[in-house]
């Protein structure tokens, strides 16, 4: 009998001490702390909720600047099929904007979903001006008034200041940013138009 009663309160303790490890278990990812990548959640919903509430500042800020940097990068290319003499920089041109029209449309989406605004197409606010890389009104004029092996020299030159000013953005996003997918993208950016930059450098004749 004392052999029964103490399997009976064994049994019970277990399973306590079962339930209470499962409550723990479901807080740990209810808040979020489960995992830094966004992906340790069971549901996709959970997953989303839990990632979005993972950006800072940082975040917002590269974003809010990649989208009128990104804009102005496609302005310069769509000059580049009607203007340029070369097929090297038509073809990078067109590189660019297959890139970076997605990007916008992906930034775009992360800002509303922070409950952020998203900057107005063709309103250069006073945060995008004097942004790293960022062409002046006097230079992208210049751009649209050139033709042939000028136009060639100056979108490759104009670009690689433009591709440095993004390196260096998505380098800050890196170094200071929380949200994960924005980091990816950063890395993204860094990558490829890193490579695109030397690409230009050598066709420019300077490497």
């Amino acid at each position: 009998m004392i052999s029964k009663r103490f399997l009976v309160r064994r049994t019970a303790a277990v399973v306590a001490a079962g339930a209470a490890a499962v409550v723990l278990a479901a807080c740990a990812s209810d808040d979020g702390s489960a995992g830094h990548n966004g992906h340790s959640t069971s549901s996709p919903a959970a997953s989303a909720s839990a990632s979005q509430g993972q950006h800072n500042a940082a975040d917002v800020a590269f974003a809010k600047g990649m989208i009128p940097h990104h804009r102005q990068a496609i302005e310069m290319a769509d000059l580049a099929p009607s203007r340029a003499e070369s097929a090297e920089v038509k073809k990078l041109a067109e590189g660019i904007k297959k890139a970076q029209d997605p990007e916008i449309k992906t930034l775009s989406g992360w800002l509303t979903s922070w409950g952020e605004q998203v900057p107005a197409e063709g309103a250069m606010d006073h945060s995008a001006h004097g942004m790293a890389g960022m062409m002046s009104a006097q230079e992208m004029e210049k751009l649209k008034s050139a033709s042939g092996k000028a136009f060639d020299t100056a979108f490759m030159e104009l670009m690689i200041k433009h591709h440095e000013g993004a390196v260096e953005m998505a380098k800050t996003e890196q170094a200071q940013g929380a949200f994960p997918e924005a980091k990816t993208m950063a890395q993204a950016i860094i990558t490829s138009q890193s490579v695109e930059i030397a690409q230009m450098n050598k066709l420019l004749g300077k490497n």
